[in-house]
């Protein structure tokens, strides 16, 4: 999954979502002496989700609608994609807004810019500008943030001319999102439940 759902999937603890915007910006295992504990779990939380969705049986099922030579790249593809799913029906996967929703996952990123790798810093700078998360919800963005991933993959890749493949299967996508993201939500929040703040002190 992408940005939003990794924060939405964080919950509303503010912690929590920083180590879901962190994921993909920290490498190995977090520093104890830089990141708080339960922004550390946020981190942890993140890299769960993420071996959850690699191994959902409906995400595969996904992966395999895309042709050749999209498949190879479809995690990528996928990750960004269920996130615009995510973000043009947000306030029925959340109870909120999305407009208000992305800004606040911005101005948290500004209040905690210390804790922050300069990759995230950068990324948020990017955020401002382009709206994001919310502007996920226009498909014209999605393109725009395909074509930038492709030109920061190390090898040639056809990530960047990819959405019109991803419109054309859009509503057998929407149907595997559909049937998967419920079971991620409950799979976030049990791991959430099961990770209470205590158990963190004494880890």
């Amino acid at each position: 999954m992408n940005h939003l759902a990794h924060a939405l999937l964080a919950g509303d603890e503010e912690a929590l979502r920083l180590g879901g915007m962190l994921g993909d910006f920290v490498h190995g295992q977090p520093d104890p002496e830089r990141f708080p504990p339960r922004v550390i779990d946020g981190i942890r939380l993140h890299r769960a989700i993420d071996v959850y969705t690699d191994s959902h049986a409906e995400v595969a099922a996904a992966r395999r609608l895309l042709p050749p030579p999209f498949r190879r790249f479809g995690g990528i593809l996928l990750d960004m994609w269920f996130d615009h799913e995510l973000a043009r029906d947000f306030t029925r996967w959340s109870g909120q807004p999305l407009d208000p929703y992305s800004d606040q996952l911005r101005a948290l990123l500004h209040r905690h810019d210390a804790l922050l790798p300069d990759g995230l810093k950068r990324f948020r700078n990017y955020m401002d500008a382009r709206n994001l998360p919310a502007a996920y919800a226009d498909r014209t963005e999605i393109g725009r943030a395909l074509q930038g991933l492709s030109g920061r993959l190390s090898r040639a890749n056809p990530v960047g001319i990819a959405l019109p493949v991803l419109v054309e299967l859009e509503q057998p996508l929407r149907m595997h999102f559909e049937a998967f993201f419920p079971q991620l939500l409950v799979f976030a929040a049990d791991w959430i439940a099961e990770r209470s703040p205590s158990d963190t002190a004494q880890a």
